[in-house]
């Protein structure tokens, strides 16, 4: 064989492994490139439900310490209530022993007092229930219109 033949069979060959370790390089750098895309992607995903995790964390902590609030607000206010209700009654009981011994004039004068103070009474009890009623109603159509998650059956 000739030296020139040899020398092109050589050259073909270190030509074609030259070809193939350009390829072989150009595709791992293409894996790679998929590969970090890839992993972009998921740290992306991962960071988007963690900052959604949070935000709902953050709301229902809102909500509880709401809701607390307007408990400790409301259990103020019933022991007002029980406390008002209380000197009320102690107020009517002494009023009860002194009318057992009062003129008849001033007894009719108290009758009459209360009766306008029953129907007033009356008349804010009507409103605070159709207040509560419409309250009620709300709360229902909130449940109502929850979404729910399909049931599987």
């Amino acid at each position: 064989m000739s030296t020139n033949l040899i020398a092109f069979i050589v050259g073909a060959v270190l030509a074609g492994l030259g070809s193939w370790t350009f390829q072989d390089t150009r595709r791992a750098a293409e894996v790679s490139e998929i590969r970090l895309a890839q992993a972009t992607a998921e740290a992306d995903a991962r960071e988007k439900a963690l900052a959604e995790e949070r935000a709902i964390t953050t709301r229902y902590e809102g909500a509880l310490n709401a809701a607390r609030t307007r408990e400790a607000a409301l259990r103020r206010d019933v022991d007002s209530a029980r406390a008002e209700s209380d000197r009320l009654r102690d107020q009517n009981a002494d009023a009860a022993r002194r009318l057992a011994s009062a003129p008849a004039g001033a007894v009719l004068e108290y009758a009459l007092a209360v009766n306008q103070l029953f129907d007033q009474c009356q008349r804010e009890y009507q409103g605070l229930a159709a207040k509560a009623d419409g309250h009620a109603s709300d709360v229902l159509t909130l449940i109502e219109a929850w979404p729910k998650l399909p049931s599987n059956k």
